[in-house]
């Protein structure tokens, strides 16, 4: 899925949050997060290795949620340049899912990685389309583990 940062409104989608919930990079041991990790997808835990800068989804102070904030490199496409990054490995907690914190806590990343210059923002897998198309992402082509569908 893609999305173009200049079409990105950071209005599209508002969740309001009591005052328990809130959002930013994390800088916590990668061990306990890991753990979290291991919970919703076993096979992401060697993706979070300090390489990629992580973001979090907090409840109360303890991570909720977690993504990867990826930069993808800079890309020449018939004489131009964009610059491309993106969540990856995004996963909420079983017990703080469906409360808007994992899809907000994209929403950040998505207006983060326009801030800081990006032309678009990819994601390069997912079986959530709706989820992300309520940011404004756009299903570029569809694959599974036997090829483009």
């Amino acid at each position: 899925m893609i999305l173009s940062l200049n079409e990105f409104d950071m209005c599209k989608y508002d969740k309001k949050f009591d005052g328990g919930v809130s959002f930013g990079f994390y800088d916590g041991g990668l061990d306990e997060l890991k753990k979290k990790v291991e919970r919703v997808e076993e096979h992401w835990t060697p993706f979070f290795n300090g390489k990629d800068r992580i973001f979090c989804g907090y409840a109360n102070g303890k991570a909720a949620s977690f993504c990867l904030v990826s930069d993808m490199g800079t890309h020449k496409i018939k004489g131009h340049e964009f610059k491309i990054g993106g969540p990856g490995c995004v996963g909420t907690l079983p017990e703080y899912r469906d409360k808007g914190i994992g899809l907000t806590m994209v929403k950040h990343v998505t207006q983060i990685l326009k801030e800081e210059g990006y032309d678009y923002s990819y994601i390069h897998y997912t079986y959530l389309a709706p989820w992300y198309e309520r940011l404004g992402y756009k299903t570029v082509i569809k694959w599974n583990r036997d090829g483009i569908l």
